[in-house]
């Protein structure tokens, strides 16, 4: 062969195999358009289909009694297909029908195809223009919508709340964020999601299923009806309905003390951990956060110097004051650093030690368990816990006797999350000795800690926190995870809502405690709680502040077959026996016997009506 045709012949297999290689390349990418694209098939059956969501109705809820809280209305959403619009729209009188500015209709648009606001666009399929539509606006909208190619509606439910109260139990229901599509693919942009309370915590219980209808388009995007005649139509699920263990009459009770006073009170059923009430003060009214006013009103609270969204029930962190002393007195007890019968303690005034002093009010002197809970006495407190940290035969260093303690204290339910059924809940403060090591660089013993007996110094803990150590008290040494969610409608009560946890204090313990908060009642500090129909037990506690001091109160009732435990605190209230007593005494009234007395129904007006003036620290 002469050298030119090896040539010739070299170049045509070169041109051959390019050219079979581009036919390759184009079937293969063709392949991938056809039958791997999702990108390709999605944009394929859009023009083809038109998938109406249908949504399903969001799960009611009602309180313990029945009494319905939470329920649904007809809304609309006016949804748009912008490859149908298309720029086809009389702009004029689209915004004449739905009484919006042609400035709002553009910016809306805009806000539609950003993706960055909108990670979900498709021009292919429907978006949320305007949701939350009332009757009136959808009736006199419906009448011109011919006129609108590429604009839908749909039908939606918007939240109603029945009453004023339990706000920060119920929580609301707004449209999704970016960080809400991103984190779960249910949604897409225009849905609505549970933002606070059960409303977030229950989501996926009270969302249901989505529902779809497959339409079929013809070539202009005209729906010419259902494909299949609806044979691959799937139909909404709806939600499921929730139980609250939350008494309505309790609660509003609760809301109307605490009126003009910022703090809590929380009351649980011993034998279950289902939360009474909860409320937080200053609250706000759950009707306010529902339809397109929403975010204003949102916003205004926000921007509320008080913090009306706080949730001071399980987010506010307070100095417990005297009513951690029954956690101390249980610990000393079952630790055998005093006994509750023959170690008696002398109090002048105070706790006195080297040199340090903790003031104590007059009582009667010495003074073993029993009286020193019911006379709340600061130098039995204090004494305990010097003995316990300087007890070298028991424990080796101050180290592990700061560390028996905490264990103690954490059994009890202090120091982390108890795990209620709501969002936002705070762990509070119990120190261990790595804390006071770090804070005193090894150097410390009891005196230097000395305060936590009493629960000032670094213990916090919150409402819920205080009330469930009276759960534990009336339980005599266990209870259950409190929740606010009494049933799900067909479905089991959670596994960690049925489980008793036990604390670490003896059941004799528990006992001589109970004896000295009846004590209490009898003829200490809670004495004003003293009646023949109820039998009360509680502790008082009067928590130190740079202002005024802190109320507060913890308690339970019956003595023997308890039915509710409660706590009470006021910032700046005071004496624990001035406020709090008093407001809990109320409370346990309301719930024991399903109303007030007259008497009792004077006194609760006159608490309602009494404003404690507060400075720029409270905020």
């Amino acid at each position: 062969m002469m050298k030119g045709d090896y040539e010739l012949e070299k170049r045509r297999y070169v041109i051959g195999g390019v050219a079979i290689a581009i036919i390759v390349i184009y079937l293969i990418r063709l392949f991938a358009l056809q039958i791997l694209s999702d990108d390709y098939k999605k944009n394929a059956d859009s023009n083809a289909f038109l998938k109406k969501i249908e949504f399903p109705a969001r799960g009611v809820i009602t309180d313990r009694n029945g009494k319905l809280l939470v329920y649904n209305q007809h809304a609309y959403d006016l949804m748009v297909v912008m490859n149908e619009e298309s720029g086809r729209l009389d702009t004029m009188d689209f915004c004449s029908a739905l009484g919006i500015t042609k400035e709002y209709f553009i910016k809306r648009m805009d806000e539609i195809k950003d993706r960055s606001k909108n990670p979900g666009y498709s021009r292919f399929t429907q978006q949320v223009f305007m949701s939350q539509l009332s009757d009136k606006e959808f009736s006199v909208f419906q009448e011109k919508m011919y006129r609108f190619p590429g604009f839908y509606v749909q039908r939606r439910s918007l939240r109603q709340y029945v009453y004023p109260y339990a706000a920060h139990v119920l929580g609301d229901v707004a449209e999704v964020s970016v960080s809400d599509i991103e984190d779960d693919k249910y949604y897409q942009a225009g849905d609505y999601i549970g933002k606070l309370g059960v409303e977030k915590s229950y989501e996926k219980e009270l969302r249901g299923e989505k529902g779809v209808q497959i339409l079929l388009r013809d070539a202009h995007g005209r729906v010419q009806g259902s494909y299949q005649n609806g044979a691959l139509d799937k139909k909404p699920v709806a939600g499921k309905d929730l139980t609250l263990s939350i008494d309505l009459k309790l609660q509003a009770l609760g809301e109307r003390l605490m009126e003009g006073k910022i703090g809590s009170i929380v009351a649980i059923e011993p034998s279950t951990g289902e939360v009474l009430c909860m409320v937080s003060s200053p609250t706000y009214d759950p009707r306010l956060m529902v339809g397109r006013q929403r975010g204003k009103h949102h916003k205004a609270l926000q921007r509320n110097v008080w913090k009306p969204l706080l949730n001071r029930s399980i987010m506010g962190l307070y100095p417990p004051g005297s009513t951690f002393k029954i956690s101390q007195g249980l610990t000393f007890v079952t630790e055998g650093i005093l006994s509750p019968s023959n170690t008696h303690i002398s109090c002048h005034r105070g706790f006195y030690h080297k040199g340090l002093h903790v003031g104590c009010h007059g009582h009667a002197s010495p003074v073993s368990l029993v009286p020193a809970i019911s006379t709340s006495c600061n130098a039995y407190f204090c004494t305990g816990l010097y003995y316990m940290m300087s007890n070298r035969k028991k424990y080796k260093t101050v180290q592990d006797a700061m560390n028996i303690w905490r264990d103690y204290m954490v059994s009890m339910g202090f120091g982390y999350k108890l795990g209620i059924d709501l969002p936002g809940e705070k762990r509070g403060m119990i120190p261990n000795a790595q804390f006071y090591d770090n804070a005193y660089h090894g150097s410390w013993n009891g005196l230097t800690v000395i305060s936590i007996s009493i629960g000032q110094g670094e213990v916090n803990l919150t409402p819920l926190q205080i009330a469930n150590l009276g759960a534990t008290i009336a339980n005599r040494g266990y209870f259950y995870t409190p929740h606010v969610v009494r049933k799900v409608k067909g479905e089991p009560l959670r596994k960690e809502f049925r489980e008793k946890h036990y604390t670490k204090a003896s059941r004799l313990a528990y006992d001589y405690v109970v004896k000295g908060m009846r004590s209490a009642v009898l003829g200490g500090t809670c004495r004003h709680l003293n009646r023949p129909d109820i039998i009360i037990c509680g502790k008082t506690g009067t928590a130190q502040n740079r202002g005024h001091d802190h109320s507060a109160f913890m308690g339970f009732a019956p003595m023997d077959k308890p039915r509710i435990a409660i706590a009470v605190y006021v910032e700046n209230g005071g004496n624990g026996a001035d406020i709090a007593v008093p407001l809990a005494g109320l409370m346990m009234e309301q719930y024991l016997h399903g109303k007030l007395s007259d008497a009792s129904g004077k006194r609760a007006n006159d608490f309602q009506h009494r404003r404690i003036a507060y400075g720029s620290t409270n905020r």
